[in-house]
């Protein structure tokens, strides 16, 4: 795990802390705390997400490691973020951290926190955990910047919410169920067959069910598709990873995201139940999780064009 994202805002490189251009500090939104430097340390700004400044209540709690949550924005737009110091995220030590479950896993858990706490009153645009912006100023160009691109977005997701849908194949049981109800579909003829012959015939048709089981699994997978599509805005697919490794001998088959209305929620999760229903007794389940705030389907925004 690294500060750099794969997909939304990207990591703000810059490592020097220019003054803003007027020569004044920016200005605070009343109730925002000023925060103290620790002497010698190099502060930087963590970013949680952008949303709408209009419909913020009070910020919610602290930030990473019980710093205050601070606001920068322009016109409606808010960048919501907290101080922390640098060599945490950037440096030696910080590749020590960012390997370290222990210390990594209760920031990202603040981290969608706070980000799930501000998704509940406004549209919001996530950052990846580990975001990170060496002063105000660039923070405030990100928003100058790609100002059109976030109210776009934010306007887009608006009631909507991200729900993340994983097929999980149990291979081994998959096999056994499809060969099963091939040996019950021919049982009556396999009865009348010589004990070696009805080996013979087993073992072919076990063949058959392993070339015919991706064939089934396309088909499955593309119904659902379909039914899930009907619910939602918008598909992303992501990457698959290997369940079999943990243990539990599934491995996964597809992984994909949908940006769904809320009022349409029940019946995207419905159809989902369904499908497990008429499939789990084959070794395949679909495993549906969320709201989470829409990382799948956020733009991807860059400091390479200073202005």
């Amino acid at each position: 795990m690294s500060p750099a994202l794969d997909r939304g805002l990207t990591l703000d490189k810059q490592i020097s802390f220019p003054p803003s251009a007027s020569g004044q500090k920016a200005k605070r939104r009343k109730g925002e705390k000023n925060i103290p430097e620790t002497p010698g340390i190099a502060s930087g700004l963590y970013l949680f997400c952008l949303a709408r400044l209009s419909l913020l209540p009070p910020l919610p709690g602290a930030g990473l490691d019980g710093r205050p949550l601070c606001l920068a924005s322009l016109g409606d737009l808010a960048a919501i973020y907290c101080e922390v110091p640098l060599e945490e995220f950037c440096g030696p030590e910080a590749a020590h951290h960012l390997q370290d479950l222990s210390w990594v896993g209760p920031r990202a858990c603040r981290h969608q926190e706070v980000v799930e706490a501000v998704m509940r009153n406004s549209p919001v645009l996530p950052a990846r955990f580990g975001t990170l912006f060496t002063c105000r100023e660039r923070l405030e160009q990100l928003l100058r910047v790609h100002h059109d691109t976030v109210a776009r977005f934010l306007d887009r997701v608006a009631d909507q919410e991200e729900w993340a849908v994983k097929g999980l194949l149990t291979r081994a049981l998959a096999l056994e169920a499809h060969l099963a109800q091939r040996l019950a579909q021919e049982g009556d003829r396999l009865d009348g067959l010589p004990a070696g012959r009805r080996y013979l015939e087993e073992q072919r048709l076990r063949r058959v069910a392993e070339r015919e089981l991706p064939r089934w699994l396309r088909e499955v997978c593309q119904e659902l598709g379909a039914a899930l599509q009907d619910c939602a805005l918008h598909w992303a697919q992501g990457r698959l990873s290997d369940r079999g490794g943990n243990g539990s001998g599934q491995e996964m088959i597809l992984n994909w995201a949908y940006l769904v209305p809320k009022a349409a929620a029940f019946g995207f999760k419905a159809r989902i139940e369904a499908a497990n229903r008429l499939h789990s007794p084959y070794g395949l389940v679909f495993e549906c999780t969320g709201p989470w705030p829409p990382y799948s389907f956020s733009p991807s925004l860059t400091m390479e064009t200073d202005p």
